[in-house]
């Protein structure tokens, strides 16, 4: 019988994630053949996929993109999560001469003033060590939710991706706020403080703000720029990816 491509594993697990709850879900995904990393960002949703990955005690690799320029909150939650669930969260980070090349051509907080250079800051503090931490990775899980804003929307559990020649897992596509939040209180799962303050979503420091109410859950990313869909190229190509030169 011929093995499946990547595209048809892909849709086969899709389908079968959907009619099973989260730990099930990344029971499934640690037993397939090839290694899977999860890379958090520290946020309430990754905290609750660590949870259960460190709960279930399941061979998955846990990843973070430590990009120099995050919250105190979010680093020192690095560490209570290990210590919380005994598991070690490897961390990846933007290479010193790619910093200083950004910094030459935009200035080290350009990304204020283009969308262009703010692209290019993602691309070198999260889309390279990304890269290298899903080194040799057949499968990629997330914490993508559908909730999390419009661009999100039709988000499915599980999906090939082409670019990175892996199958990306969602397994908490289809949870609510409100479903986070009742695990984090029943697991008693360790949360970034600024939670509390009003930010739901958190990236770096400079490019985060509190939401207001009513907003989208991610309005306080990037906030200065006008496109509603704007990311940082982790989950949606961005037009820049290769805008800083690479030192020699």
């Amino acid at each position: 019988m011929p093995s499946s491509s990547p595209a048809e594993l892909a849709a086969s697990l899709d389908r079968q994630l959907a009619s099973v709850p989260l730990q099930e879900r990344l029971r499934i995904v640690a037993g397939l053949d090839g290694r899977a990393v999860f890379t958090t960002s520290l946020g309430i949703e990754d905290q609750v996929i660590t949870a259960a990955i460190g709960l279930g005690r399941f061979p998955i690799d846990v990843s973070t993109l430590e990009t120099g320029r995050l919250f105190k909150e979010t680093v020192d939650l690095i560490a209570e999560t290990e210590e919380r669930f005994g598991i070690a969260i490897k961390r990846f980070y933007p290479k010193p001469d790619d910093i200083d090349a950004y910094a030459a051509k935009f200035g080290l907080n350009g990304f204020y003033e283009s969308v262009e250079a703010r692209h290019a800051c993602c691309h070198v503090r999260k889309l390279v060590p990304l890269a290298e931490a899903l080194s040799g990775a057949r499968f990629w899980i997330t914490g993508l939710r559908r909730s999390q804003s419009g661009n999100r929307a039709a988000t499915p559990f599980a999906e090939y991706d082409a670019e990175r020649d892996l199958i990306k897992v969602n397994p908490l596509a289809d949870w609510s706020l409100d479903d986070i939040n009742a695990y984090v209180e029943a697991e008693s799962v360790p949360t970034n403080p600024l939670h509390k303050k009003g930010y739901p979503s958190i990236g770096c420091e400079p490019c985060t703000r509190a939401i207001k109410p009513g907003e989208p859950e991610r309005a306080g990313r990037w906030w200065w720029e006008n496109d509603e869909k704007r990311e940082c190229g982790l989950h949606v190509p961005e037009a820049a990816t290769s805008l800083v030169p690479t030192p020699a």
